[in-house]
């Protein structure tokens, strides 16, 4: 059995290397942050989990740089017997929730279904779905904070007992029948933990806080999505990128994308850091990752003396309260611009200094 491997990155693919050991290639499966971690040429070292995948009748190799991911991976393996505890994945939008949801569906080899709260209006909708899937099947709720109460207390017994209990029939004559369903896991993700009911949030047994990428972790899935794209990225250029990405992969992604498009317009050969700069500003980016709709925010606390509700910040920007609860706030609370109060927002000296500026 292999505990460990050392050599050089040969090639690098989109869930797997090929690691030149002694001019011996070894393919290495490897989770999205070990991968980012890694670069043509580049000396790693892995710790090695050896798996049996019996439908190419082959041992797959997968590899990781800590031993919190190798373990990860044991619970995870430990699990393929039965299924999954329900997770729920909550955290700022454009963290990877989805994509979380889908790796884990992929890794267990089983069927991904998705869909979202408001989709599910009624028990009828929901039954729908659950009675499509078999045995171990992951079913994804995106929103899920979105659900109203009928629909939870139907998720209830399903989540628990893997049964649905639907009523037939008018009046006296109602009665319940009793639907049997395969085990599951069920996958809910939202941006607002608050509003889910607590008998709903207590039934997961794996609740999982995603949280803001650091710095480097950006700057790398910048430079891999610039090889996705073809488009030879400056490491500057990739570094600026990741400065106004407001810690978010999604943006990050959609903002090397705008830039990608204008180089090609341009017929230039690389996005260099004065390309980059130059387009996230006529994007209206910031050097803090800050847009119009945050400078908006920002100045009008800055021109309001005292604490503000956030109703009366949303009646004066014109945007809607959940929209400022969960795209702009996180943002600028992680950066210390924003203090929620008892009584409302208020600017820190930190963001005052920098609207003074």
């Amino acid at each position: 059995m292999i505990g460990n491997l050392s050599g050089i990155v040969d090639e690098v693919r989109s869930d797997h290397i090929i690691l030149n050991v002694n001019d011996v290639g070894y393919m290495v499966y490897l989770s999205a942050k070990t991968l980012n971690a890694c670069s043509i040429g580049s000396r790693v070292k892995l710790l090695i989990e050896t798996y049996a995948n019996n439908r190419e009748n082959v041992a797959q190799l997968y590899g990781f740089i800590s031993k919190e991911e190798q373990q990860c991976l044991r619970l995870l393996v430990k699990t393929r017997t039965e299924a999954l505890d329900h997770v729920l994945l909550y955290g700022p939008p454009g963290l990877g929730k989805t994509t979380l949801a889908q790796i884990v569906s992929k890794e267990l080899r089983v069927s991904f279904r998705a869909t979202s709260g408001p989709l599910l209006s009624k028990a009828g909708d929901l039954a729908a779905v659950l009675t499509t899937l078999n045995a171990k099947d992951v079913l994804f709720i995106d929103e899920i904070h979105r659900l109203n109460r009928s629909i939870e207390e139907v998720l209830y017994t399903a989540m628990e007992d893997f049964c649905l209990d639907i009523l037939v029939g008018e009046g006296p004559s109602t009665r319940t029948l009793r639907i049997d369903l395969p085990p599951f896991t069920l996958i809910g993700a939202t941006t607002r933990l608050g509003l889910l009911s607590a008998p709903l949030r207590d039934r997961f047994g794996i609740p999982l806080h995603l949280e803001f990428y650091s710095f480097e972790e950006l700057v790398n899935i910048i430079k891999r999505g610039a090889r996705v794209l073809s488009t030879e990225i400056e490491e500057n250029a990739a570094r600026e990128i990741a400065c106004r990405a407001r810690g978010t992969p999604r943006i990050a992604l959609r903002l090397l994308r705008r830039i990608r498009d204008f180089v090609e317009v341009k017929d230039d050969k690389k996005i260099t850091y004065e390309v980059a700069d130059s387009v996230l500003l006529k994007l209206g980016v910031d050097k803090m990752g800050l847009n119009k709709l945050d400078m908006h925010y920002l100045r009008f606390l800055f021109n309001t003396s005292g604490p503000v509700g956030i109703d009366t910040i949303s009646i004066a920007l014109s945007e809607d309260v959940g929209n400022i609860e969960e795209t702009v706030e996180p943002y600028l609370i992680k950066i210390s611009f924003v203090k929620r109060t008892p009584r409302g927002r208020v600017l820190t000296d930190q963001a005052k200094e920098y609207l003074s500026l």
